[in-house]
């Protein structure tokens, strides 16, 4: 068994990688900005079934700052780099979101470097592969890379893409030995362990709360956050997955009012303040004149972006959940947190 240093694990996706890590019997790091939130991770992970003791241990460092990561990497096989800022508005200066992405990656990276770690898998985003294009019918995959200076191209959209760029960039010219993989997945749903949400979970959140009072057509793909957690644990070990992308998808995309419909059909009674209203596009235009965070909806108004993830499934063997179970559990799981008003 190896031992794996996962960035982030307070996260969403990185609580589930310490989850599938621990579970596959690996000794698991993970950093944290502060130690003091060791005991909520470790919370998360009972709530996943997961008794860690000393196979887990927790290592202070930030993306912005040199300090701590040559400590957090030393001795590791494995880096499953997975920490990145994204929120659900827009900040007001673009670098607050692409300076730490970028420079954080290459951190990990040069200290994966600096101290022979076998292979680095990066989380990266289906924003760095569709985005900033015209609207087309063929499917987005692995040889496709977002337009950064293409329409409607959002401050995280550019930053993951950025951010996975500079970070190929580092293996073919400065990385030794060092091995690199890159898993981009669409809208990561999934069971919750804690109250602190992913921006997917909270759409959940929002939605049986009834804080979003009518579905626009807009449309996202979706997967399941523990066979996001398994893409990475194959392409960690995998001979296959090295240099390669893998665009973890399940399925087609699905437009809102389908999540909410799905959320109505599964969730009885927890789903009561969920709107099935479609609202049409010329409502959000109109919102968007006097709400200037909702304008970058706008790009995505009709449009369907179809995707394969194919690849992962054919060189990894990797087999996603159906996209409804995801959006079913991410439900399940804010009920069983009590984020869900009663």
């Amino acid at each position: 068994m190896s031992t794996v240093l996962v960035t982030g694990g307070t996260g969403f996706v990185g609580s589930h990688c310490l989850v599938a890590l621990l579970n596959a019997g690996h000794k698991a790091r993970t950093t944290v900005r502060k130690l003091n939130r060791e005991a909520d991770v470790r919370a998360m992970l009972t709530r996943a079934g997961v008794d860690a003791g000393d196979r887990l241990s927790f290592f202070a460092a930030d993306l912005e700052s040199d300090a701590g990561w040559a400590e957090a990497v030393a001795g590791c096989d494995y880096v499953l780099h997975v920490a990145s800022p994204f929120p659900l508005d827009a900040p007001k200066d673009i670098d607050a979101l692409i300076a730490p992405a970028r420079d954080g990656a290459l951190r990990v990276l040069r200290a994966s470097r600096d101290a022979g770690v076998k292979r680095v898998v990066l989380t990266s985003s289906f924003a760095a592969i569709g985005y900033g294009h015209p609207q087309r019918d063929k499917p987005f995959d692995e040889t496709d890379w977002t337009d950064v200076n293409g329409y409607g191209v959002t401050a995280y959209v550019k930053s993951k893409t950025v951010a996975e760029r500079a970070a190929w960039d580092f293996i073919a010219t400065d990385s030794g030995p060092l091995e690199l993989s890159v898993v981009n997945p669409v809208g990561v749903f999934g069971p919750a362990l804690g109250p602190d949400l992913s921006a997917s979970a909270q759409i959940i959140e929002k939605m049986l709360n009834g804080k979003i009072p009518g579905n626009p057509n807009i449309a996202f793909g979706v997967v399941d956050v523990r066979d996001i957690a398994d893409l990475h644990m194959r392409a960690m070990t995998d001979p296959a997955a090295k240099g390669e992308r893998f665009l973890g998808v399940s399925g087609e995309a699905m437009l809102l009012y389908d999540v909410a419909m799905t959320l109505k059909r599964n969730l009885g009674p927890a789903a009561r303040k969920v709107s099935t209203l479609r609202l049409p596009d010329w409502v959000i235009r109109l919102i968007a004149v006097v709400m200037p965070d909702a304008r970058a909806a706008l790009p995505e108004l009709g449009v369907i972006k179809r995707m394969s993830g194919a690849k992962a499934q054919r060189l990894l063997g990797w087999s996603p959940r159906p996209r409804e179970e995801a959006i079913v559990a991410t439900g399940e799981s804010l009920v069983e947190l009590g984020l869900v008003a009663r």
